[in-house]
C-alpha cells in the first residue's frame, strides 16, 4: 500500500456502492475519508473536519451539489478547499459549468476508481 499522508477528503454521494468503491480506493491508498449522503450533511462535515479536498456529486438531495460548491466558495474558511465534480452530469456544457462554479477538477460518471485517485493526486500534489 502507498501512504498517500494523512491527507483527508470528503467524499458527497447518495449512491451506497459509489461511495464505498471510492472510498475503498481512497483509503486503500492512505487518505482519510470522511463521507456524506446529501449536500446539507457535506456542509456541517466541511464545518467539522475542513478536509484537504472535497468529492462532490451534483445531483444530491437537499442541497444539490452547485449549490454547495457556491456555499463554500462564498465562504473566507472555505474558499480555497480544491473540490472536484463528481457526476453523472455530462452534458456538453456541464463541464464549461463546473469550472465557472469554482470547481477544481470534474469527473464524469460512472468514473474508474483509478481515474478518481488519479484526480485526487493530481489536486493534492
Amino acid at each position: 500500500m502507498v501512504t498517500e499522508g494523512a491527507r483527508s477528503i470528503l467524499l458527497v454521494e447518495d449512491n451506497d456502492d459509489n461511495r464505498i468503491v471510492y472510498a475503498t480506493i481512497l483509503r486503500h491508498h492512505g487518505y482519510r475519508v470522511v463521507e456524506a449522503f446529501d449536500g446539507a450533511e457535506a456542509l456541517a462535515k466541511v464545518e467539522a473536519e475542513h478536509p484537504d479536498l472535497i468529492l462532490l456529486d451534483i445531483s444530491l438531495p437537499h442541497i444539490d451539489g452547485w449549490e454547495v460548491s457556491r456555499r463554500l466558495r462564498s465562504s473566507e474558511p472555505t474558499k480555497g478547499i480544491r473540490i472536484v465534480a463528481l457526476t453523472a452530469h455530462a452534458m456538453p456544457g456541464d463541464r464549461e459549468r463546473a469550472r465557472i462554479e469554482g470547481f477544481d477538477g470534474y469527473l464524469a460518471k460512472p468514473c474508474e476508481p483509478r481515474a478518481v485517485l488519479a484526480e485526487v493526486r493530481r489536486l493534492l500534489a
